[in-house]
């Protein structure tokens, strides 16, 4: 089978042996295509992942091999995230199911740019589904990031009728302010880029009943949602974010650094961080995703499994929004 692993600083399509269960619980899953993820781009560019690396989570895949006491079958497509917390320790007890030690040491195997892959039987069990048919294969590799921004509204724990305002109008905070106006939440967004504010706003006025737009004046904000990687973002949340109000800081920077400690404290402000979605944060994100709710249609630029290495060079220098990697044109019957 056909894999793109990290080869001294490129992606590189190379052979690896077919995989098989044997003896293992869980599926052997075709690959259908893979959301290109910015946490990948990040791995890549700044390596911290090693040559070998197959990178890739955001799958759409149909299974071709199974032995697992669920309702999937061979033929099925299927979304799954690529960790599983274990539900039983103190981390996950606490509602901190990302830092769980299972939820890290599980992942999809060998990564989701990839013609297949293995899934645990906890992986089928936990936090995967069928795709929805009202969902293209693009639109449903969205089911794990927009998951993540689930998970970072329902930490800020928000009540219906709060503002919010989204940092950073890239793929994530476009599901991320769109989410929140699904949760009830009066959502802005701001980017530098003025076409990224577009986007979200021809979204928004498309929806019938819509009434308002991403650079809405709704400052000073109850809450800030920080998509963006950017070090100068900090100083935006501080300056919009209202006294006694809710920064939650969804992406890393490049400097690493961090909100004052006196700002925090006399203006009692709370700052939270979320990273990655428990199960029940991605049972939300299918619904919002096949109910509408929130709408990803042509958000992403499709490329071939083969045109990998360029969608990566596209993606860093931001000239694509999103990008997806088809791996297969159409799902095949035989198996490899």
């Amino acid at each position: 089978m056909k894999i793109a692993e990290i080869q001294n600083d490129s992606i590189i399509i190379n052979e690896a042996p077919s995989l098989t269960l044997n003896n293992r619980k869980g599926a052997i899953a075709q690959v259908l295509g893979c959301g290109l993820c910015g946490s990948d781009i990040v791995k890549f560019v700044h390596k911290l992942s090693p040559d070998g690396t197959v990178p890739g989570h955001e799958i759409v895949a149909r299974i071709t091999e199974i032995d697992s006491v669920t309702d999937f079958k061979t033929g099925d497509v299927i979304l799954s995230s690529h960790h599983v917390p274990c539900g039983k320790c103190s981390f996950c007890k606490n509602g901190n199911e990302s830092m769980c030690l299972q939820f890290k040491n599980t992942n999809i195997e060998p990564g989701g740019f990839s013609e297949y892959i293995y899934l645990s039987d906890e992986h089928l069990k936990n936090v995967a589904y069928k795709k929805p048919e009202n969902l293209s294969d693009e639109e449903a590799a969205f089911y794990e990031p927009l998951g993540c921004c689930v998970r970072a509204i329902r930490r800020t724990c928000l009540p219906e009728g709060s503002s919010a305002l989204v940092i950073g109008l890239g793929s994530i905070g476009n599901i991320m302010a769109q989410a929140l106006n699904a949760f009830g939440v009066k959502a802005a967004g701001f980017d530098l880029k003025r076409e990224r504010m577009d986007i979200l706003e021809n979204i928004w006025n498309s929806e019938p009943g819509e009434t308002f737009t991403p650079h809405a004046e709704l400052s000073p904000y109850d809450a800030v949602f920080m998509t963006s990687g950017a070090d100068a973002a900090i100083e935006t949340a501080l300056k919009s974010v209202r006294d006694g109000g809710k920064i939650i800081v969804f992406s890393s920077t490049p400097k690493n650094s961090g909100y004052v400690n006196n700002e925090i404290y006399y203006r009692e402000l709370t700052v939270t961080g979320s990273y990655s979605p428990a199960p029940e944060d991605l049972k939300t994100s299918l619904n919002l995703l096949a109910s509408g709710k929130v709408n990803v249609k042509n958000l992403s630029e499709v490329y071939d499994f083969e045109d990998i290495n360029q969608a990566f060079k596209d993606a860093i220098a931001n000239k694509v929004f999103k990008a997806y990697i088809k791996i297969v044109n159409h799902p095949i019957k035989e198996l490899r």
